[in-house]
Parts: C-alpha cells; structure tokens; sequence
C-alpha cells in the first residue's frame, strides 16, 4: 500500500542551528562533525551522569577541546536544547522514511515505535531537569516546532493503520504517542542491556495489546495528539 504522509514528504529534516536560534545554519564539514560529536557525547553523558556532568567531561568525550565546545555553545542549556532538537529531528526523521517505506501502516508503526538504543538515550533528558530548564526545553521554538510534525505523523498513521484494518480502532495517536513515551522512558538506563530488553519485552506487550482483535473496550474516548498538548 503507498502512503504519503508528513505533508507530502518523507525525505529529511530539514538541518537547524542547535546553539539556541531557530534559523538555518551552514557548517564546514569539519564544524559540522565536532558539533554532531558534542551532541552524541553530550546526550549519553547527560543520561549516564546527570545534567550536571562537567562540560570539559563532554568535550573529552567528543574528542576535542573544552573551548571547542564553548564556540558552539555558549552554555550548558544551548547544548541541552540541542540535544533534544537533535534526538526530536531524527526521530521525525525515522518515522517518515518508515511510513515511506513499510508495506503497511502497521509496520511503520512498529518500527517508529521501536526506535534505536542510541536515541532512546538522548529524548528523557527533560524529565531529570529542574523546572525552569525543562520549561525552556518545552518551549523552545524548535523544540514545539518537532514535536507538533511528529504528533501530525503519528495521527496520520495511526488513520493509515486503522483504515487498513490491522490497528484497534478505539485509540487516538495521543493513546499511541503516551505509551510510545511510557515504554522508552521507563529504563532507568536506556544503554542497560537488562533495561533495553526489558523495553523491548513490554513494547511487544503493547503492541499485541494495539492490533485489531477482539479486545476488551476502553474506559472513555481515544486520546489524540492534540490532548496531550492541551495539557
């Protein structure tokens, strides 16, 4: 079955400056691959160590100099932010190119739903934050931007999936998006081989509870996406 999905698109998202503007930014390739080094290095230390680990500790993480990491970020919130738009992006990213290219919407959902260790690492930073740097994250222009294309995408899939017959059709995107967010930031340790796999195990809990079956009916309506950001 073809489906088009994220207004017309599945290609890549499109780059965006991670140093607090929300305006495009062009990189020579060796900037380029320092900064993506700093926010690999940066979104795994945040998760291992805190919010607070030392910022001389990321940037021997990445492989270059502490004044390397100030020149592309001015502080520890700018690279905070950064990390979230870039885990947000590429997870927009994977789910267009599965609703490209998975044969059913079913499938795109699974594997949208079954995204990388590695980027599982980077999204629950928000959750560990005080109140006034979470609220920053939140709203973030970038940040609001990402989030409000991947609750487009999921609705879109999760109509695809219920049209086709394979998902429930007493569920909303919003009921999808909040156990997609449950499972993958359940893991005290997203990098844990023990966490990751029992991530995986409650995931094919929920997915067998999402297809269309003879199931038990559901306390109230659907949840959809726009609910969840009503709140």
């Amino acid at each position: 079955m073809s489906r088009t999905l994220a207004d017309g698109s599945a290609g890549a998202v499109p780059a965006t400056s991670t140093e607090g503007s929300p305006g495009p930014e062009v990189l020579r390739a060796d900037a380029r691959r320092n900064r993506d080094q700093l926010i690999a290095a940066a979104a795994r230390a945040f998760v291992e160590d805190g919010p607070d680990v030392p910022m001389d500790q990321i940037a021997r993480a990445a492989g270059v100099g502490v004044g390397t990491l100030y020149r592309r970020f001015a502080d520890r919130e700018s690279l905070m932010v950064a990390v979230l738009r870039h885990s947000l992006a590429t997870l927009l990213d994977d789910v267009r190119r599965a609703a490209a290219e998975e044969p059913r919407a079913w499938d795109a959902l699974v594997v949208s739903m079954s995204y990388s260790r590695e980027l599982r690492a980077s999204v629950p930073i928000a959750s560990t934050l005080p109140p006034e740097l979470a609220a920053r994250l939140h709203d973030d222009p970038v940040v609001r931007g990402l989030r409000r294309e991947l609750a487009e995408v999921a609705d879109r899939l999760v109509e695809a999936a219920q049209q086709e017959g394979t998902l429930r059709s007493d569920v909303g995107g919003g009921d999808v998006t909040r156990l997609f967010s449950l499972v993958h930031r359940g893991a005290s340790d997203p990098l844990d081989e023990a966490a990751d796999l029992g991530s995986r195990r409650a995931l094919g809990v929920i997915l067998d509870g999402l297809r269309a079956a003879g199931h038990e009916a559901l306390p109230g309506g659907p949840i959809r996406t726009r609910d969840l950001q009503a709140g």
